[in-house]
């Protein structure tokens, strides 16, 4: 028997992949884990970010840190749109609004008559050209047996970490400075932080623009050594996110990190395992089965996790209840 996808599966605790949905998901904690917002769309700001960084590469030949400068830039102004309408109304209505914004951004880039710009539906490639510019690796091979990295692959993944490390580190200073305690007192109680003078609808503005920009930055981290595809930004996106806040813990820095790296190994290892069994007859599925089978699979394991340790890995019990 073929054990190789267990290494593969632990390989992808390092992956683009992981990276890139570890900083969407510590966006989508600052929403939903410590603001409170029902933010059902954080693929369309993982998609607007995104965009903006291969349309301003590739196709108008920005530099590297321009790029950057349109990526934050889209994500807030979609956060201005979506949050100005809503953000005084009930959290539904966020939800309801956020979600559909998202499939309007994919289906608006997979539209013909931009295809020019936004590629269709076969997305963009080449947006990492500037950034393996700037690689100062030699160019050698790294790491041992199916784990093999070219300095590219390399200095992605450490890029990657830097950044998503750097963002923890801001995410967790800002909320215990006294702007993270009014934050977090609009997920327990808006009314109360109302009363208090403070401008709630603003405060949750800021939080919904801080997460929109790191879902931006996290397509960056994933689409630079792959490609730009819309259909990677439905609505599965944002319920792998939530499925990864949930696992590590809402309320918390370090669980979307540690929650992306298990979900995308569990989800490996449960693929690999599912082939092992189909390949040696030992499972009645076909290959075309496997994929439903192995989210199912993660399906029970979320649903299991939320009956018996809803607040997260590294959450507190106290904080897995708030009202939204």
């Amino acid at each position: 028997m073929d054990f190789n996808f267990i290494p593969l599966a632990f390989g992808e605790i390092v992956s683009p992949l992981t990276i890139g949905y570890a900083l969407a998901a510590l966006g989508l904690a600052v929403h939903f884990g410590f603001t409170g917002l029902l933010n059902f769309g954080q693929a369309g700001f993982m998609a607007v970010g995104g965009y903006a960084f291969a349309i301003t590469t590739v196709k108008f030949g920005w530099p590297l840190g321009w790029a950057l400068v349109a990526t934050v830039v889209g994500a807030v102004l979609f956060a201005l749109l979506l949050g100005i309408p809503t953000l005084r109304l009930r959290a539904d209505y966020l939800s309801i609004v956020t979600i559909a914004a998202a499939e309007i951004v994919r289906y608006t880039v997979k539209t013909p008559s931009i295809s020019q710009y936004t590629g269709g539906s076969d997305g963009i490639n080449g947006a990492s050209r500037d950034f393996y510019a700037m690689n100062p690796l030699p160019d050698i091979q790294y790491g041992f047996g199916v784990l093999t990295y070219n300095n590219n692959q390399l200095w992605s993944i450490l890029v990657g970490w830097t950044v998503v490390i750097i963002a923890a580190v801001l995410v967790w200073q800002l909320m215990r400075s006294p702007w993270g305690r009014v934050i977090k007192g609009i997920r327990e109680d808006e009314d109360a932080v109302r009363s208090l003078g403070k401008n709630v609808t603003w405060y949750k503005m800021q939080s919904l623009i801080l997460g929109g920009v790191l879902g931006g930055l996290g397509t960056v981290l994933i689409i630079i050594p792959t490609s730009l595809q819309p259909d990677n930004y439905g609505t599965q996106t944002t319920f792998f996110l939530y499925t990864i806040v949930l696992l590590g813990g809402a309320t918390t820095v370090l669980g979307p990190i540690i929650g992306s790296i298990i979900f995308w190994v569990v989800l490996q290892l449960s693929d690999g395992i599912l082939t092992l069994l189909v390949n040696n007859h030992l499972l009645p599925l076909s290959s075309v089965q496997q994929g439903p089978i192995r989210f199912i699979i993660v399906g029970i394991a979320l649903m299991l996790l939320v009956i018996f340790r809803p607040q997260g890995i590294f959450g507190k019990k106290r904080e897995a209840h708030f009202s939204g």
